[in-house]
């Protein structure tokens, strides 16, 4: 009788342990589960995250853009800076004779600076663009309008015929398109044109 009474409470500790480890695991797995599930996930290194968290700014920022008013022919946009040549010039809207006379003239049917396509922006070789032929690939141009002050960088310069329509096609991105007559020296009109394209890369 004591022996089976003894087997008995063998047999119930052993089942009562069991049980009481299979209580604790299935605690510990739901516990290590809810953590994860509710942990911040990091899969990028650092420079990425930059990289994420820049791009997410200056989408932000290009919903934003506004410019307070419609501009007309001859009207003051902004202001272009190219740090390499130590250069400042103002942006006027339009490209006739009147407004390349004033500083450098915005492609009307193109966009504002800033704006997701291509701004195109004209000026004479012998005034405002005279040393644009120095300028290299990466060299900064800076745009400051009252939306914005947008940084671009030059990732093209090519020569194309006075005719080349390509120069104002719209673009998937911010794009500048500066353009210029070429030759820089050509007595008379000149039979090409000079073009630098610049991608947008910063936002301020």
């Amino acid at each position: 009788m004591n022996t089976i009474k003894r087997t008995w409470n063998r047999t119930s500790i052993f089942k009562f342990l069991s049980l009481g480890l299979i209580v604790l695991g299935s605690m510990f797995i739901c516990w290590s589960v809810f953590h994860i599930m509710t942990q911040t996930v990091d899969p990028v290194e650092k420079g990425q995250a930059d990289d994420i968290q820049w791009a997410a700014k200056n989408a932000a920022n290009h919903q934003a853009l506004t410019y307070a008013e419609p501009s007309i022919a001859g009207d003051k946009i902004g202001i272009l800076s190219i740090p390499a040549l130590n250069q400042n010039w103002p942006i006027i809207e339009g490209t006739e004779a009147e407004q390349l006379a004033k500083g450098v003239g915005h492609f009307s049917q193109s966009v504002f600076p800033g704006i997701s396509d291509n701004c195109v922006l004209s000026g004479h070789r012998d005034t405002v663009f005279s040393e644009i032929g120095n300028l290299k690939i990466e060299d900064k141009l800076i745009v400051e309008t009252s939306a914005g002050i947008f940084t671009y960088e030059i990732s093209n310069i090519r020569i194309v015929d006075k005719d080349d329509k390509t120069v104002i096609v719209p673009t998937d991105h911010a794009v500048l398109t500066i353009t210029t007559c070429y030759p820089f020296h050509f007595v008379g009109s000149a039979p090409e044109r000079y073009i630098l394209v610049a991608d947008l890369v910063n936002i301020d």
